[in-house]
């Protein structure tokens, strides 16, 4: 469904990606993992053209896309959470969440109000309050809420629990769970090894700009120099 080949990214005159590839295929749940600053939220950005790579492709169900503007990313069915949420902090839970509805893609069984709701319960009883005033778990359930309601083919969440409390990360992982059973593929970007193992089918890690490892949950799981020597800190 997505495949990304020697992409090449910079900030200014100084490059961040060399030759990042890889692929997602209808359905599938893939990870990228590695140590911060090397090059996962790069990749992120640059497949939702908030950055433009310099060189490679980027085809989403055999089109080029690489180089298109942000919004049309998402109306061609990137959903995007970002890391830091980044949620509207003066608009309510209601109001977070339709801003974004839509569905470009005209799928038959669509993401709605009631959807999320069933799916983030926490999110229905706070529905009427400011964005602001939520915890941030409720901040994240509601930016991973905000992402469906535009109805992807491919969700993409950068740092999916980074700094949430481990009821909360639970709440999170099953959410994510029931979204894979639900034939959405997701990219997922996290540090929590043995939630990902669970959840994803294969992994990417990236070194300095590039993948530098791929393969299933079992093979990294076996793999102990492999996680010791990429993501170890």
């Amino acid at each position: 469904m997505l495949r990304v080949e020697d992409i090449e990214t910079y900030y200014d005159t100084s490059q961040a990606l060399f030759g990042m590839s890889f692929e997602i295929d209808a359905g599938e749940v893939i990870t990228l993992l590695g140590r911060n600053g090397m090059g996962k939220t790069t990749t992120v950005n640059s497949l939702m053209g908030i950055l433009k790579p310099r060189a490679g492709s980027i085809k989403l169900d055999g089109v080029e896309v690489m180089g298109s503007k942000p919004f049309k990313m998402a109306q061609l069915g990137l959903g995007l959470v970002p890391e830091g949420r980044q949620i509207f902090p003066n608009l309510s839970v209601r109001e977070n969440l339709i801003a974004t509805a839509s569905n470009h893609l005209a799928m038959s069984n669509p993401w709605t109000l009631d959807g999320i709701y069933d799916l983030f319960p926490e999110l229905a009883e706070r529905k009427t309050s400011m964005g602001n005033l939520l915890s941030g778990g409720e901040q994240q359930m509601l930016a991973v809420g905000r992402a469906l309601m535009t109805n992807p083919k491919l969700l993409i969440l950068d740092e999916a629990t980074e700094g949430l409390a481990p009821l909360i990360r639970d709440k999170i992982w099953n959410a994510l769970a029931q979204i894979r059973d639900s034939g959405l593929s997701i990219l997922v970007i996290d540090k929590n090894l043995n939630d990902l193992f669970k959840l994803a089918d294969r992994h990417y890690i990236v070194e300095k700009g590039q993948v530098v490892w791929s393969g299933t949950s079992t093979e990294l799981q076996k793999s102990s120099d492999v996680q010791e020597r990429y993501l170890g800190v």
